[in-house]
Order: structure tokens, then C-alpha cells, then sequence
């Protein structure tokens, strides 16, 4: 099985530089139209597709993200895994800035 990394970038991870050879897709879904166009390349030899999560002009909110709408695309890409970052902050002391954490519960209310 060939592994395709689709990336959600937020602010911070959503620079297309990380990738060679480098095109665009703009793609619609049946969930409407993605946060923004498809960046496939490569990192390191590895098949990639990096999708800006608020839009690379960073015009959307966190609340008007179509999430359905990314997922999609990126699984029609062919996509077999997905990394998504996020830069929010945390109401536990413990967690400090530049911490990273992995969350291992998601309430989705849609």
C-alpha cells in the first residue's frame, strides 16, 4: 500500500514550501468547497497533500470551517493518513506553551 499524507495545516503549518514539486487543485465536494485549493508534492519522497485550514489567506474562522468538506477532498485525493495540527491554547496549568499534546477524546456536536 502506498501511503499519501494529507496535512491540515492551521496557522503556522500551512506553508507550501514544505513540499517539492509542488501543484494545486481546486476541488468541490458533496459538502461544498474545501477551506481552500489542494497542495500536493512530496516531503522526502512521500506523496502529500496540504490543505490551509482557515484558507492560505487566512480568512476563515475557526467556526466556518467546512471540516466535512476537507476530509472529503483529501480522501479523494487518495489520502491514506491525515496529520492535523492546531494552535489553540490549553486551561490546564500543566500544558505550557510549545507543549505538544495528542488528544485521545473528541466530542464532534455536529
Amino acid at each position: 500500500m502506498q501511503i499519501k499524507i494529507g496535512i491540515i495545516g492551521g496557522s503556522g503549518l500551512d506553508d507550501p514550501d514544505i513540499l517539492e514539486g509542488r501543484t494545486e487543485k481546486y476541488v468541490d465536494t458533496p459538502y461544498g468547497k474545501p477551506s481552500d485549493a489542494l497542495i500536493m508534492g512530496k516531503i522526502k519522497n512521500v506523496e502529500c497533500v496540504l490543505l490551509a485550514r482557515h484558507g492560505r489567506q487566512h480568512t476563515i474562522m475557526p467556526t466556518d470551517v467546512n471540516y466535512q468538506a476537507n476530509i472529503w477532498a483529501l480522501r479523494e485525493e487518495g489520502c491514506t493518513h491525515l496529520l492535523v495540527t492546531t494552535a489553540c491554547g490549553s486551561l490546564r496549568e500543566e500544558i505550557q506553551p510549545g507543549d505538544i499534546v495528542i488528544i485521545d477524546q473528541f466530542i464532534d456536536s455536529d
